[in-house]
């Protein structure tokens, strides 16, 4: 599978910062990267749907994270996969009639297009479910041999008792992890297994679903061994960090941080697990299940600007759970205009304190809103008083594209 085309991303002088980032695992912001290279993982989509706000908002995250290490000279290994077969997708397909395969295969079309409009960096790999299983199945197996795996009516689960470290992505206790899964694709009441909160490894074919033949028996994979396969076979055990929304935090990254232990007998499997917050409209989390949806397509079909987007996503710090309005985008419209009219003139106020401001603010924690704001104060200095430096409205360009994908 491919990814999209990756925008040029300006070169600025002086060096970047060290990143860190909340890590949900120890509740405490930790260093980033140490070395000459990154690696990170980012969960993609399930294309039934369009790119809505609160994707756009995740990916928003993890394009600054790639930013800040690209700034600090880091060489960034990144991932993301595509679960083109999934429950979800072939509930959609089966209500609107359409092959499932082709509704896959439009979605992510279209989100690769809002991932181009909106500046994103993609993905070094960019890896569907599909075009994994071999790998899947050898996981599985291997997962078996260690007595991690079992069967129940032909479907193989994963033993969570077999990782010594499992709870430790989520901090969850029991009772919520229960509740979790159960709301988010496990089967925790089903009769057979030996733990309620074992998740699905290999479901076996199921009439009217697509399956495939292997030595497992004919069927499909699980969720969270999809991502296990993909990340390990392309950045390894202890990459840098592991991302997604708030809610991949239980069970998706619990039960894929446990399959990666108990398989390499390794820990951890991620130095960090850092996790954006949802986004609401009329109260509720942002989601396909509820159709409270805000498309990014239909935005820009509406006219807006993308930059203008990108801007509305950074006034949110990532770790926020907030309310989208027709506001947000109104203010970032604003900013963005006065922004344009500040990088237009031909010289302003010197910009070099600006750039270090912004670097200082995004490697402590991503804080996009306070990098907002002192390039706010920079603008507004320019409105008022001008300046003499002719290289300050290049920089503060260069800048806002490097640091935060937005094209001035």
């Amino acid at each position: 599978m491919h990814a999209w085309p990756a925008p040029e991303v300006p070169v600025l002088p002086g060096e970047g910062r060290t990143l860190r980032v909340h890590d949900t695992s120890s509740g405490a912001l930790v260093a980033t990267a140490g070395g000459p290279s990154a690696g990170l993982y980012v969960c993609g989509i399930t294309p039934y749907d369009a790119t809505h706000l609160g994707h756009a908002a995740t990916y928003n995250a993890f394009d600054l994270v790639q930013r800040v290490w690209r700034d600090a000279g880091r060489r960034v290994v990144y991932v993301q996969n595509v679960t083109d077969v999934d429950d979800p997708l072939l509930v959609r397909a089966r209500e609107t009639g359409e092959d499932w395969v082709a509704l896959a295969e439009r979605e992510t079309a279209l989100f690769r297009e809002d991932m181009i409009a909106l500046r994103m960096l993609p993905p070094d790999h960019y890896v569907g479910a599909v075009e994994a299983i071999p790998g899947i199945v050898d996981l599985v197996a291997r997962l078996r041999e260690r007595g991690a795996a079992y069967d129940v009516d032909g479907d193989i689960y994963f033993s969570v008792d077999a990782d010594p470290h499992f709870g430790e992505v989520s901090g969850y206790d029991r009772e919520e992890m229960l509740r979790l899964a159960a709301e988010r694709g496990g089967d925790p009441q089903r009769p057979g297994k030996k733990n309620p909160l074992d998740p699905l490894l290999w479901q076996a074919a199921r009439p009217g679903e697509p399956a495939w033949d292997s030595p497992l028996g004919a069927g499909r994979p699980g969720w969270h061994i999809e991502c296990v396969q993909i990340a390990l076979e392309h950045l390894g055990m202890s990459f840098d960090v592991q991302g997604g929304g708030s809610d991949l935090a239980f069970p998706h990254h619990e039960m894929g941080a446990s399959h990666a232990q108990v398989l390499t007998g390794r820990h951890p499997y991620a130095r960090a697990y850092v996790h954006a917050g949802m986004v609401a409209l009329d109260g509720e989390k942002m989601s396909k299940s509820r159709g409270n949806l805000v498309f990014v397509s239909r935005l820009r079909r509406d006219g807006a600007d993308p930059a203008a987007i990108r801007l509305a996503l950074l006034a949110h710090h990532y770790r926020s759970d907030w309310e989208w309005t027709s506001d947000d985008l109104e203010r970032a419209q604003a900013r963005l205009a006065r922004w344009r009219a500040a990088v237009s003139r031909p010289d302003g106020p010197s910009a070099d304190a600006v750039l270090e401001q912004v670097r200082d603010a995004l490697a402590d924690d991503l804080d996009a809103p306070r990098a907002l704001a002192t390039v706010d104060a920079w603008a507004e200095r320019q409105s008022a008083e001008g300046g003499t430096d002719t290289a300050a409205p290049g920089l503060i360009s260069r800048m806002a594209d490097a640091l935060l994908g937005v094209a001035l």
